[in-house]
């Protein structure tokens, strides 16, 4: 059976050793974030804070801070799994036939268990109040220049004003007052989309905050899944089980039964306040900007709820390991809409939307760009400062193999496309505007005289498959 919430996820987290319990009194200005960034940058354990300073909430930090705990939290060790789920669903046909009908049911069997199921109460109910603030939680002050305090692993649920599709984004608040936060969703993502309809309609939209619940849940929340897929269907399709939701008591919004915490509230589109300075996961303060404000109108909670937080900077962090299982699970996908793609990978040290690399099975010319092109028409991608795209035979997770290919298969006048005034993500410290920049292409592939390359194509250097197994074969006899 899947993980259920949070604090089964701590006991399995501990029963693998890989978590700690701090006792001593700590800060949640700074100390704790300081604590947790020491132990992410040395691929340290994740940390429950048991004795915050004035607060009887532990926190829970650096909780998907590896491959190992997202492994046991998701419970797989292969993520394309996820991705192969999806697209699995998009090819299944509706039978005609009564012998079809009887062939596809355990596929549609599987399709609906992954389906959200309506709770009248859950853990999350055991608590509840219309008299909430901000200031009952440990919530936590990351870098010295910080505007204050930020939620920074709050998962925001809105749902389509239109269509009633629901989202879950990690987008930051920062504490304004006891009942205000601003709202920090950028512009490009789901749930700011969903605020500008409001706004439009003349509207507050309402927004919940979400603390824990199953690791599936947290996973999907930040994953950049299809425009239109429900991200309640998205955490069930993850961990192969549906979540169990329950209905929010101030507001008409369903939430995970089983989180921890939940603060209910709207986000008043005309009611903008200055937003910042913030460390984020650039590396860079991110400026003051003007964003939307959160109201806070409830809670719910469990009796002894944990409240969950991370701390972002300059890579490697913890969302860094996240990151790394998107690329694994959205695989899939990119090859589904360009099947020529062998490999992906987005480095941790380029933030993810940065800089990646694409390997693809060439066979005609020109098929890089294009490859290029059609990735920065696809979703979240479309926010990629940099692609690099190479042939089959070169490893994406291997830098030195990609360097080789950009400086030995790349001419830069050639293979360099450089695109002028595109979408760029909100916080890229480099980009001239806010929101606008440019793109770059690297075509790291071998060149063919149907793209200009007139000379012959250099033989590479290779061990002969005799001299191989030979000293194969003798390797234990050299004392090496």
């Amino acid at each position: 059976m899947p993980i259920q919430d949070t604090q089964e996820f701590i006991i399995e987290l501990e029963k693998h050793g890989e978590l700690k319990r701090v006792k001593t009194e700590v800060d949640s200005d700074l100390e704790i974030a300081e604590i947790l960034r020491r132990e992410m940058y040395s691929n340290g354990p994740a940390i429950l804070f048991e004795n915050v300073k004035g607060h009887t909430i532990p926190v829970l930090g650096n909780a998907f801070g590896s491959m190992k705990r997202l492994e046991i939290g998701l419970e797989m060790t292969d993520f394309t799994e996820i991705g192969h789920r999806i697209t699995d669903m998009t090819k299944m046909d509706m039978p005609s036939g009564i012998l079809n009908k009887i062939k596809k049911l355990p596929e549609l069997s599987k399709m609906t268990a992954s389906f959200p199921k309506s709770e009248s109460k859950g853990l999350v109910t055991e608590v509840t109040s219309t008299d909430a603030s901000f200031d009952d939680l440990p919530i936590i002050k990351s870098w010295p220049n910080d505007a204050g305090r930020f939620i920074t692993l709050g998962l925001i649920a809105t749902k389509h004003p239109e269509t009633g599709v629901r989202n879950l984004g990690v987008y930051r608040m920062q504490i304004i007052d006891k009942t205000h936060a601003s709202m920090h969703w950028q512009k490009h993502k789901r749930g700011a989309n969903h605020g500008d309809i409001a706004k439009d309609k003349g509207e507050k939209i309402p927004t919940a905050i979400i603390f824990g619940g199953e690791p599936a849940t947290v996973f999907s929340s930040i994953a950049p899944v299809p425009e239109g897929l429900d991200k309640y269907l998205f955490a069930g399709i993850t961990r192969k089980e549906g979540i169990k939701t329950v209905k929010c008591k101030t507001i008409d919004l369903d939430v995970p039964a089983n989180a921890e915490i939940v603060l209910e509230g709207y986000v008043d589109p005309a009611d903008i306040r200055d937003e910042g300075p913030f460390g984020d996961h650039t590396g860079y303060y991110t400026p003051v900007e003007p964003y939307p404000t959160f109201t806070l109108t409830g809670i719910m909670r469990r009796k002894n709820p944990v409240y969950v937080t991370t701390v972002v900077g300059k890579p490697i962090l913890e969302d860094a390991y996240i990151g790394k299982v998107i690329e694994r699970s959205f695989l899939p996908l990119v090859q589904m809409f360009h099947p020529e793609v062998v490999d992906f990978s987005m480095p941790a040290a380029g933030w993810f939307q940065g800089f990646a690399v694409i390997s693809i099975k060439k066979r005609y010319p020109g098929q890089a760009k294009k490859v290029m092109m059609g990735l920065w028409g696809m979703g979240q991608l479309s926010l990629t400062k940099m692609f690099v795209v190479v042939d089959e035979d070169i490893n994406v997770h291997d830098m030195d193999d990609v360097i080789w290919a950009i400086t030995t298969r790349s001419d830069a006048a050639r293979d360099t496309v450089i695109i002028n005034n595109t979408p760029t993500d909100t916080l890229d410290p480099a980009s001239p505007l806010v929101n606008l920049g440019s793109k770059m292409g690297i075509d790291a592939t071998q060149k063919t005289r149907e793209e200009g390359y007139m000379r012959e194509i250099q033989q590479q250097v290779k061990v002969d498959e005799k001299t191989k197994n030979l000293v194969d074969s003798r390797w234990s006899d050299y004392g090496l």
